[in-house]
């Protein structure tokens, strides 16, 4: 492997190395947009109060956040499923507990993980689409200061990254090292992450060439395992002095299906019926979009879940050979529901259990996930919870845990999940969630008590119809009750106005005109 130095702005006026068209076209006009979206950010007024945040415990945990990519609700063994073992992350159900209302921030990758960070929904929250910029990456999140990782990185964690960024290009204000991690590790690019044999990852601002893969002609290095080994390393390195926040954003078990032809996958060949993908094949044009053949597609999916279970299994058992599990937090989740690219088949596995929808709707079935905390001691064994809450619920609660709940920003949407993870009393509610998608026409949705309310083609019509569900008896919501509730409906507009804030970078079409 071959390292190249990109230095960051912060070290460098990166600028001079850029294309000079790049600077001349977007400089200007990107700065005009940030900060105009960051002065509307700032003048938002949010329909929810702020809120009262739980104490930490006495002692500051490690912690851990796995994030799998497009990983369904009904994956997993502990959700039901069936034909893929999952036998480590079943392991820690049973020693930790599982949440079975828990929401992604959306239904696609990059504003779900925006509303992590920033602890604000996609009503609010900078990054609301899938947007890729030159010359590497997507749209960068502004600087603030006060995302997940700055806030526990100023708590006195140490805090590292290994996976998936998709949240700004190397040197870029999104860049993982100027928002607040130390040590980061692989793909910058989603779209580079489409591929399981890349041409090159990226250790802090080096870009690492994987010359064994040949620029995408030949598949020798999995870049998954490379990752999961320098997640292994990092926590090697970790004392037991300076507690940690080790974020893992897994691009398992994401299209495209291919996996090495090792033990886990030949167990699964030959075990299912199969239809044969084909794609777009490794070659020097590789890079763009498509994803790789498959001759055995459903053989390929479980093997690659059982793979990530493997990886949850070795973070877990390699905490216990250093002595520091019993004093880290663990944490497993989803960033958006199944996909069906590259030959995926979410109906045969029943990827997204009891609910309607996959990834890019904003149905159950794209949005609600699979999601367990393990904490020895401290969290019990073998519980469950139907406390309704999301991915901008975590920056609170984390930051919380980390003993620094007087540094969370006022203006979040989340709220600490710290007293029902502990089972204690006081755990505030959520007066409603809230949701938005930027693709296919546009779409909102909200959560309130066991209401659903879904408006589909938002580009076309902002006021248009809405579909009315009661989840918790219509969990697949099959049965549109807007025409009986006509006064629950009209709650749901109302909600879905006042929490929509316009962006300049990720409009709805209608705030164009």
């Amino acid at each position: 492997m071959q390292h190249i130095q990109v230095p960051t702005f912060a070290k460098k006026k990166r600028q001079g190395q850029l294309k000079k068209k790049y600077i001349h076209i977007r400089i200007l006009a990107y700065a005009a947009i940030l900060f105009c979206s960051l002065f509307m950010m700032g003048l938002q007024v949010y329909a929810q109060p702020a809120v009262k945040q739980t104490s930490a415990p006495a002692t500051r945990p490690n912690i851990i956040l796995l994030i799998a990519d497009d990983l369904g609700y009904g994956d997993v063994g502990f959700n039901g499923q069936k034909k893929i073992r999952t036998p480590h992350l079943d392991r820690l159900a049973s020693e930790g507990k599982v949440y079975h209302h828990f929401y992604a921030g959306t239904s696609v990758c990059a504003p779900s993980r925006s509303t992590l960070l920033t602890g604000q929904h996609t009503g609010h929250t900078y990054i609301r689409g899938n947007k890729s910029v030159p010359p590497e990456g997507q749209e960068p999140l502004p600087k603030t200061g006060v995302g997940l990782a700055e806030l526990l990185h100023g708590a006195g964690y140490h805090t590292a990254a290994f996976g998936k960024w998709g949240l700004g290009f190397i040197g870029s204000t999104g860049d993982p090292l100027n928002q607040g991690f130390e040590h980061f590790y692989g793909y910058n690019s989603q779209s580079l992450a489409h591929r399981y044999y890349p041409d090159h990852l990226w250790e802090d601002d080096h870009k690492v060439i994987l010359s064994q893969n040949a620029n995408f002609t030949k598949q020798k290095i999995y870049a998954p395992d490379l990752i999961q080994q320098k997640a292994l390393d990092y926590i090697d390195r970790q004392r037991s002095d300076q507690p940690f926040f080790l974020f893992l954003p897994y691009i398992l078990p994401h299209a495209e299906l291919v996996v090495p032809d090792d033990s886990i996958f030949r167990s699964y060949k030959g075990k299912f019926s199969e239809k044969p993908y084909k794609g777009r094949d490794y070659g020097p044009d590789a890079i763009n979009h498509g994803y790789a053949s498959q001759r055995y597609p459903h053989a390929a999916f479980a093997s690659m879940v059982t793979r990530l279970d493997l990886y949850l299994g070795q973070i877990v058992d390699r905490l216990k050979k250093r002595g520091l599990d019993k004093n880290t937090i663990v944490i497993f989740t989803s960033d958006n529901g199944p996909h069906i690219e590259g030959g995926a088949d979410p109906a045969f596995f029943n990827s997204n259990g009891p609910f309607k929808g996959v990834k890019r709707d904003l149905y159950e079935g794209g949005i609600r996930e699979p999601f367990v905390a393990y904490w020895p001691g401290k969290i019990k064994a073998g519980t469950t919870s139907d406390h309704v809450s999301s991915f901008w619920d975590l920056l609170p609660t984390l930051v919380s845990l980390a003993g620094a709940s007087q540094s969370i920003p006022k203006n979040i949407d989340g709220i600490s999940m710290v007293a029902d993870l502990l089972g204690v009393d006081g755990q505030q509610q959520h007066d409603y969630l809230y949701f938005e998608f930027h693709e296919q026409g546009g779409k909102q949705a909200v959560v309130k008590g066991p209401w659903k309310g879904i408006r589909l083609q938002v580009d076309e019509d902002p006021n248009g119809a809405l579909q009315l569900y009661n989840i918790n008896e219509d969990p697949g919501e099959t049965k549109d009750l807007a025409d009986r509730y006509p006064e629950i409906v009209q709650q749901m507009a109302k909600i879905m106005k006042q929490a929509h804030k316009p962006s300049l970078l990720f409009p709805f079409a209608q705030e164009k005109q």
